[in-house]
């Protein structure tokens, strides 16, 4: 069926823009439901409500880009479930499109780009966020395509390449700008970077002085690698700081240039301290194989009992271990760069908690990994898309569709039939 799409190979914009506003249609119908705050809107919401306001610092636990942003919505659409939404399902039809992208530059494969950015939609993590003012939406949207234009600045001449490394630089400190989650991103980019030039520099049996300043590189044409670092950490850390410009002008306790850094080390002291135990937290190592999925919300709401479950799509997260370790396979066994790479950022994702200090993990933290298995699964199929494998991705993007058509009421705040209606989907008590 995806073969048929040949006539649109050479298309992809159309293509994208065409996929774009389906998500975002589908990210869009129903967003007033539930008509009141869920989950930790409880926090974000009222910090951008403070911001617009410009009132006093509010939630300072996390930086301020997703704040403006749910602010930006609130100013244009109103202090109502659609202001405090509207922005977080564009960056979830944003992430969409940068699954297609990301998949597009990869691998030049329209059939593979169109199942990554369905298998984005329909893994229901996004969907779920795209219809919620929190945070993690936006970092993933500008973390996704901060990676697509660190991969489109590996194409063009030496200006297109700085240019679109420059970019991805800013991209990357706004995702910083969100959560702090990114920075270890990052740092995992500028190593990759490294590495990618020492194999290179191996390769063509060139010295470590043309590692770090030669220019005539093999990848990212005319960006030699000190430079590149340079560029790379100084323009996120500036792009950082200058998302705080709106507190500067607060009424009460505005931030001065003096209290900028010391406002980072008390952010450091929130993010670290030990916090009381959850009803819904969860370890690390629970995510992949979603045990504990979080209720947003579960109350009577307009006329009914509605429920939104963050719980991700089990073809998409379950079915993607699988692709992880096919790409892992591929990477070792035919020496698949695209393969080992997709399956390396799942695992660094994934390892990145294990390591940070949290004193309580929720299944939200996964959201960027799941993103990262739709990159995976379509780049498995590629790899066993072969005789008898051909057109099996058809059939999973196809389970995916019937996995989120039966999860779609407790997603969507649709009317259930009562304060039980619940268990219907509750596959294991850990659900619940």
């Amino acid at each position: 069926m995806l073969d048929r799409l040949k006539a649109l190979r050479n298309r992809p914009f159309l293509v994208a823009l065409l996929v774009g506003l389906a998500a975002q249609l589908l990210f869009t119908v129903h967003l007033d439901r539930p008509s009141r705050i869920m989950f930790d809107e409880v926090h974000y919401v009222p910090a951008a409500q403070a911001l617009l306001d410009l009132a006093s610092p509010r939630n300072i636990e996390h930086p301020l880009v997703g704040k403006e942003l749910i602010a930006a919505g609130i100013a244009l659409f109103g202090d109502n479930p659609f202001g405090w939404r509207a922005f977080a399902t564009a960056a979830g039809t944003g992430t969409v499109l940068a699954v297609f992208a990301f998949l597009w530059l990869l691998t030049t494969s329209m059939r593979a780009a169109l199942v990554g950015a369905a298998l984005a939609a329909l893994n229901q993590t996004l969907f779920v966020q795209a219809r919620t003012g929190m945070l993690d939406v936006f970092l993933g949207a500008f973390l996704l395509w901060g990676l697509v234009l660190l991969l489109w600045a590996m194409r063009g001449t030496a200006r297109q390449a700085w240019t679109r490394w420059t970019g991805a630089a800013v991209l990357l400190g706004l995702a910083t700008g969100v959560k702090w989650s990114a920075v270890p991103y990052i740092a995992l980019i500028g190593l990759a970077f490294l590495v990618i030039r020492l194999r290179d520099a191996r390769q063509a049996r060139r010295s470590l002085a043309w590692v770090l300043a030669g220019r005539d590189q093999p990848h990212w044409r005319g960006i030699a690698t000190v430079p590149g670092l340079l560029v790379l950490g100084l323009v996120s850390v500036a792009t950082y700081f200058l998302t705080f410009l709106p507190a500067f002008f607060y009424t009460n306790a505005p931030l001065t240039l003096g209290e900028l850094i010391p406002l980072q080390q008390q952010m450091w002291a929130l993010q670290t301290q030990v916090l009381p135990s959850h009803t819904y937290q969860s370890d690390w190592w629970s995510w992949p194989l979603m045990l504990r999925p979080i209720w947003y919300f579960y109350e009577w709401d307009r006329g009914a009992q509605r429920g939104v479950l963050l719980i991700g799509n089990p073809v998409v997260m379950w079915g993607g271990l699988a692709a992880v370790l096919a790409c892992f396979w591929a990477g070792l066994r035919e020496r698949s760069n695209r393969a080992l790479a997709v399956a390396l950022l799942w695992t660094a994702s994934v390892a990145i908690y294990a390591i940070i200090p949290k004193s309580l993990g929720f299944y939200y933290y996964y959201h960027l990994s799941g993103l990262f298995l739709c990159l995976v699964i379509p780049v498995a199929f590629l790899h066993l898309d072969r005789g008898r494998g051909r057109g099996w991705e058809e059939w999973f993007l196809v389970a995916a569709v019937v996995a989120f058509v039966y999860f779609y009421p407790i997603l969507a705040a649709s009317p259930l039939k009562d304060a039980q209606g619940f268990q219907h989907w509750m596959w294991f008590p850990s659900w619940r």
